[in-house]
C-alpha cells in the first residue's frame, strides 16, 4: 500500500506539471479559435486517446467488472464530465482576457472550496486552520484579481466560476474513482465533455477547420496531454492516494502555470499580483496541514 501511495503522489505531481503548462497553451489557442470550439476539439482528442487506452487495457484484463463497478464507472464518468465540461468552457473563456499564471492561481481556489462544500452538503466538520486558510485565500484573491472599484475583471470572473465547477469534478472523482474503472471513467468523462462542448459550439459559435488548424499545437497538447493523460492520471492516482496529499499536489498546477506563462508566453506579473499568488499558495498549503492532535482537515 505504501508503494501505491508513493506512486499516486508522483503521478499527481506529474499531472500538476502537465496541467500547469496547459494554461499557456490554452492562452495561445484563444487567439485563433473560439473557446467552446477549442474545448470540443481538445476533448475529441482526449476521448480518442483515453478510449483507445481503455480498450487496450480491457484486452489485457478481460475479467468483467461487477454491476456495481459498471454503474459507478458510467454514472461517475457522466457526472465528472458534466462538471468538467462547464469548468473547461469557463476557463477557456476567461483565459482570453487574463494571464496564464493568474488563471492558474484562481483555478487553484478549488482547494479552499472543497472543505466548504463538504461542510455545507455533507456536514463534514473542518479544522480551525481550514477557516484560517479560507480567510488568507480571500486576501490573496483580492490582491491577485480585484481592480479599482472592487470589481473582478471579466476573465477573472470566468476563471473563478471554473474553480467552483472544478470543485464538483474533484468531489465526483474522489467518490467514483475508487468504485469504478478509472481509465474507462476518464474515457467516459472525456466523451461527455466533447459532446456537451460540440453541441454548444455548433449552437453559439462558428467552428471552422481553418481556425482549428491555426491552433493545432495548443489543441494537441491540451487534448492529448492535459485532458487525455492528465485526467486519466488523476482518476488512477485518486483511487489510492491520501486525499490531503492529492489535493496539495494537484494545487501545485498553479505554480507550474506561472512558470509556463513566463517561459512560453513571456508573461510578467505586477508586484501586487505576485504577492497575491504567494498568499494564495500559502492558503492552499495551510488548508492541507494536519490539525493539532494529528487530525487531518476535511477534504
Amino acid at each position: 500500500m505504501g508503494n501505491k501511495k508513493l506512486l499516486g503522489s508522483l503521478l499527481l505531481l506529474l499531472t500538476a506539471m502537465i496541467w500547469g503548462a496547459a494554461f499557456a497553451f490554452q492562452r495561445m489557442g484563444s487567439g485563433s479559435v473560439e473557446p467552446v470550439t477549442f474545448t470540443a476539439s481538445r476533448m475529441a482528442l482526449a476521448a480518442l486517446s483515453v478510449g483507445a487506452a481503455s480498450l487496450l487495457l480491457k484486452r489485457k484484463r478481460p475479467q468483467e467488472d461487477t454491476p456495481e463497478q459498471k454503474r459507478a464507472t458510467i454514472v461517475g464518468g457522466i457526472c465528472c464530465g458534466l462538471f468538467l465540461a462547464a469548468a473547461s468552457i469557463f476557463q477557456q473563456v476567461g483565459l482570453a482576457t487574463t494571464t496564464a499564471g493568474k488563471a492558474g492561481f484562481i483555478t487553484a481556489l478549488y482547494i479552499l472550496l472543497v472543505p466548504l462544500v463538504n461542510l455545507l452538503l455533507f456536514r463534514k466538520r473542518c479544522a480551525p486552520q481550514v477557516w484560517l486558510a479560507i480567510a488568507v485565500g480571500v486576501v490573496g484573491m483580492y490582491l491577485l484579481c480585484m481592480t479599482e472599484g472592487f470589481r473582478l475583471a471579466r476573465g477573472d470572473t470566468m476563471v473563478c466560476l471554473c474553480a467552483v465547477l472544478f470543485t464538483g469534478q474533484i468531489l465526483c472523482c474522489d467518490y467514483f474513482a475508487p468504485r469504478g474503472d478509472p481509465v474507462r471513467l476518464a474515457a467516459i468523462q472525456s466523451f461527455t465533455v466533447f459532446l456537451v462542448s460540440l453541441v454548444i459550439a455548433l449552437l453559439f459559435e462558428h467552428p471552422s477547420l481553418a481556425a482549428i488548424k491555426a491552433a493545432a499545437v495548443p489543441i494537441l497538447y491540451c487534448g492529448v496531454m492535459s485532458a487525455g493523460v492528465g485526467y486519466t492520471l488523476q482518476m488512477i492516482a485518486q483511487g489510492f492516494t491520501d486525499p490531503t496529499v492529492a489535493s496539495l499536489l494537484m494545487s501545485m498546477e498553479s505554480v507550474f502555470a506561472v512558470l509556463g506563462g513566463a517561459l512560453l508566453l513571456h508573461e510578467r506579473m505586477t508586484g501586487r499580483e505576485l504577492l497575491g499568488c504567494v498568499i494564495m499558495f500559502a492558503a492552499i498549503v495551510l488548508v492541507q496541514l494536519p490539525a493539532p492532535g494529528g487530525r487531518k482537515t476535511a477534504e
